[in-house]
């Protein structure tokens, strides 16, 4: 479901406020987990409103879930000749809003445990796979199923963020840290995806 405007493209103050509220509402606690009533009081709305726009609470979760794979693809758009920036694109972009990993993490965990993490018509990868076979085409990127190839980059690039089950990178950490772990991305990434 993608949140649609009242008037043209924009979206009213009003409703930016409860999506940028209920978006860290459902990082922190989860689909089951959020409260509306926590969300219209720290979005200065009420329930009616809430419902007006998004229908459910569930309505609102799909609403900013969508809305933030669409951040992730505008902010980080792919490079299929350079996989490995995109990557370490991916990994800063992880580092600025973790909350974004945690909506994903919480889709699995409540709603999709095995397969795509969204439906069909919600899918966004469709240009990504088109640009790593073109990539392949062109001998740049090594053969082999694209959607297997974006998936291995990104969970790469996801090493550090707040899902890893070893260690959840932080962008208070000190620079040259971060610096480390971009040089060790890309160069394993280049790797893993280097033609044969």
């Amino acid at each position: 479901m993608k949140v649609q405007a009242r008037t043209g493209n924009r979206v009213f103050d009003r409703d930016r406020r409860i999506l940028d509220v209920a978006t860290q509402e459902f990082a922190e606690h989860g689909i089951a987990g959020a409260r509306v009533e926590r969300i219209v009081a720290a979005a200065h709305t009420n329930k009616a409103q809430l419902y007006g726009y998004f229908g459910s609470k569930e309505g609102l979760f799909d609403a900013i879930f969508v809305g933030s794979l669409e951040r992730i693809m505008t902010v980080v758009p792919i490079d299929a000749t350079d996989l490995a920036g995109w990557a370490v694109r991916l990994y800063d972009e992880y580092l600025r809003r973790p909350d974004l990993i945690r909506l994903a993490t919480w889709t699995r965990l409540e709603r999709r445990p095995t397969g795509h993490l969204v439906d069909d018509s919600d899918r966004l990868d469709e240009a990504k796979l088109r640009a790593i076979a073109d990539a392949q085409a062109a001998g740049l990127v090594r053969p082999g199923d694209p959607f297997d190839l974006m998936s291995m980059v990104i969970a790469m690039s996801m090493a550090w963020s707040p899902v890893s089950n070893v260690y959840a990178a932080s962008d208070q950490e000190p620079p040259e840290l971060h610096e480390q772990r971009r040089t060790l991305l890309r160069d394993s990434v280049q790797r893993v995806i280097a033609p044969h």
